[in-house]
């Protein structure tokens, strides 16, 4: 089957590394460059964790991520994990950290609890007297995005993949299977599959009503020096707990420390919107992690890197089958962890015809 590929983050990638694998004729386009930095998946890194809350049904489904990822290290001939787990602090009562919890209780998952006094003299980091408790589970850690977007086009080429890089799609004819790109080029496929993250409206419009873009940024920084190696053993920060939805990711892979939160993003109904950081963006994310973090204001901002996401109304995952062309969109930035999967999962509906199959997976309704 001849199949083209629209977007080049890690939904797209991994599907052609599937399909390639069984045997299709693939080609991969990509607006900007592998890794393209401006991608949701673009950035350095991203978490990969058991823990879901409520949503336990994808916490379930990391099983297979793992399993996924396992056949993506041993073809790339590298891992690209930094498997150093993660803790959560909870800072009130039901709040997201307590959430996530009770799905790794309520699923038989490994955690250890510990007090705020414990979990502050382990982690110096932590501000005591500022969050009720903390728990750590080795389930988890830290996925080298640029790493692998690069180790994957680096096998999709050796293995007779055809990428086209700084190739912009403008138009998808999903009745006859035609690409138009930019350059005023035109191409057809067996099947077209849009990983266009984003940037997905802008080819399918209609697909408003299901997904909302939201402009975010991220902020990178430097410890404090006596902080510095306490944070380089550290694990991922999770959640911080309270209202603030915010992770933290420690230096990993040779990138720096970042922080972010979903209270720092903005709907928008375009992708390249305001992706430029604006003065003083980076060290009010930053301030959003006071408390639990100690000390905040000696965190230097070194880098703050904007990012684009769709999300559905529920955060689940989405597909819509329309003609020969199939639409996968693996929303917000917890979609990531699940991209080999998702690609091995895409593969196998586009050879059975399961579209309906494949949507109950992406929703994480059956395994």
């Amino acid at each position: 089957m001849k199949v083209a590929v629209v977007g080049a983050g890690i939904a797209g990638l991994s599907s052609a590394w599937a399909l390639a694998k069984r045997g299709h004729k693939v080609t991969l386009l990509e607006q900007g460059a592998i890794p393209n930095p401006l991608a949701a998946s673009g950035d350095h890194h991203r978490i990969i964790r058991r823990a879901y809350g409520a949503a336990a049904g994808y916490g379930r489904l990391i099983t297979e991520a793992y399993d996924a990822w396992d056949e993506l290290w041993a073809d790339l001939g590298k891992n690209h994990l930094d498997p150093r787990g993660f803790i959560c602090v909870s800072r009130e009562a039901g709040d997201e950290a307590e959430q996530f919890r009770d799905g790794l209780v309520g699923g038989g998952y490994p955690l250890e609890m510990l007090d705020a006094g414990e979990a502050a003299a382990r982690w110096p980091f932590l501000e005591p007297g500022t969050f009720r408790y903390a728990f750590f589970s080795p389930e988890g850690g830290a996925l080298h995005c640029r790493k692998i977007a690069a180790g994957l086009a680096s096998w999709l080429r050796k293995n007779g993949v055809n990428i086209y890089e700084n190739s912009k799609v403008i138009a998808i004819d999903e009745d006859h299977g035609e690409i138009a790109l930019e350059s005023g080029e035109k191409m057809r496929a067996d099947k077209i599959i849009v990983a266009a993250g984003a940037w997905v409206l802008k080819l399918f419009p209609r697909l408003g009503a299901d997904l909302t873009t939201y402009r975010t940024a991220l902020a990178y920084v430097e410890p404090p020096a006596d902080l510095k190696a306490a944070w380089e053993a550290a694990p991922v920060i999770l959640d911080v707990g309270g209202k603030t939805d915010g992770y933290i990711v420690p230096p990993s892979g040779g990138a720096g420390m970042k922080f972010g939160s979903g209270l720092h993003k903005v709907p928008t109904s375009d992708a390249d919107w305001n992706r430029f950081p604006v003065e003083g963006e980076g060290e009010a994310i930053r301030d959003l992690f006071r408390p639990p973090i100690a000390r905040i204001g000696e965190y230097k901002v070194t880098e703050v890197v904007t990012c684009a996401y769709t999300f559905t109304a529920d955060e689940k995952f989405l597909a819509v089958e329309r003609g020969k062309c199939l639409v996968v969109s693996a929303c917000s930035g917890h979609g990531y962890k699940f991209g080999a999967a998702v690609g091995r999962r895409v593969a196998r509906a586009l050879e059975s015809g399961d579209v309906p199959g494949l949507k109950r997976w992406l929703r994480a309704e059956a395994a």
